[in-house]
C-alpha cells in the first residue's frame, strides 16, 4: 500500500501534486491553503473531497507524507506553525518543494521528530488543471535526510520523473543553475532577436529565423558536450569578425555590447578547452572583448 500524503499550500504546484500522486496510488488524507476554496478543489481533484482543512497542522497529521507547496517565504512559517500546534506524526516524511530553499528551512519538524527534505520538479505550471500529466519524463531534484529523499525519489518515480540527488549545502546553486538554462536563455533570445530585427529582417518572423539554429545547437549540445558544440568565430579565433561585430553592435546599443562582451569573455575559455583557439588568439579576443 502506498502511503498517505497531505499538501499545504494548495495553488498551481500543489494541486497538481495531489492530483496525479493520488492517481499514481497514494492516499489523499489532507490539504490546507490559505484560501479554502484551494484546498476544496485540490482535495475533489485527489478523488477526496472532504479532505479539505481549515488549518495547516490539522491537515498535515493525517498523512504519512506532507508536502508544504507555499510561496518560499511562509515555508519556515508554516512549518513552525505546524510543529506549535501538534501538526507532525512522529517518523512522517515532510518535503517541501522550493526550487531555492535547503530542507534545513524544515527544523522545526525535525525538531518534533519528522523527516525532512526537498523535492523540487523542474518544470514550469502554469495552469490548475492538466490534460496530460505535467511531471511526466521531467527532471526531479531532491535533497534531505536519507528516509526523506528515499520518499521523494520514490514519489517522482511514480509520477513519471527522473529524480536526481543533490547537496543540502548546494541548494542555491542548483537553483541558479535553472535560472541561468530557463531564464537567461529567454533574455539571450530577445538579444539575439533585436540584433536581427536590426539587421533587417522582419521582427516578427525574428525567432523562428534563429529557431532552427538553436534547436540544432542544443542537439550539438546533448550529442557532443558544450565546448564540443561550440562553433563560430571565437571557436576558430577569427578576431576580425568579433572585431567587427562588436562596431556594428556598439552603433546600435552600448547595453547590448556590453552584454556581447561578457558572452564572449565566457566563451574563450570554452573555446580553449576545446582546442580550437590558439593561446594569442585568445589572448587578443580577450583584450578586445574587455
Amino acid at each position: 500500500m502506498k502511503p498517505s500524503f497531505a499538501v499545504v499550500g494548495c495553488g498551481r504546484v500543489g494541486t497538481a501534486f495531489s492530483r496525479y500522486l493520488a492517481g499514481a496510488g497514494y492516499r489523499p488524507a489532507g490539504f490546507s491553503s490559505r484560501r479554502p476554496e484551494s484546498a476544496r478543489d485540490a482535495a475533489t481533484l485527489a478523488g477526496a473531497p472532504d479532505k479539505w482543512f481549515a488549518e495547516a497542522w490539522d491537515a498535515a497529521r493525517t498523512a504519512d507524507i506532507l508536502l508544504i507547496t507555499t510561496p518560499d517565504g511562509v515555508i519556515a512559517e508554516t512549518c513552525r506553525e505546524i510543529a506549535k500546534n501538534g501538526g507532525i506524526r512522529k517518523d512522517s516524511v515532510v518535503l517541501h518543494c522550493s526550487g531555492m530553499l535547503p530542507s534545513t528551512i524544515l527544523a522545526a519538524v525535525a525538531d518534533c521528530g519528522a523527516k525532512i527534505g526537498s523535492m523540487h520538479p523542474l518544470q514550469s505550471f502554469a495552469a490548475r488543471q492538466y490534460t496530460d500529466n505535467p511531471f511526466a519524463g521531467i527532471m526531479m531534484a531532491v535533497e534531505g535526510d536519507a528516509a526523506a529523499i528515499e520518499a521523494a525519489r520514490m514519489m517522482a518515480e511514480d509520477l513519471g520523473a527522473t529524480p536526481f540527488v543533490i547537496r543540502t549545502d548546494g541548494k542555491t546553486l542548483y537553483h541558479a543553475s535553472a535560472v541561468a538554462a530557463s531564464n537567461y536563455l529567454a533574455t539571450l533570445m530577445a538579444v539575439a532577436v533585436k540584433l536581427m530585427a536590426a539587421s533587417g529582417a522582419p521582427e516578427k518572423d525574428a525567432f523562428q529565423i534563429l529557431k532552427p539554429l538553436v534547436m540544432g545547437t542544443l542537439g550539438n549540445i546533448e550529442t557532443l558536450g558544450a565546448a564540443d558544440a561550440l562553433t563560430g568565430p571565437i571557436a576558430r579565433g577569427d578576431v576580425d569578425t568579433v572585431a567587427a561585430h562588436l562596431t556594428a553592435i556598439g552603433n546600435l546599443s552600448a547595453d547590448m555590447l556590453k552584454f556581447y562582451k561578457q558572452l564572449g569573455r565566457a566563451t574563450v575559455p570554452l573555446a580553449r578547452s576545446k582546442g580550437t583557439l590558439s593561446e594569442e588568439a585568445a589572448r587578443r579576443l580577450l583584450e578586445m572583448l574587455a
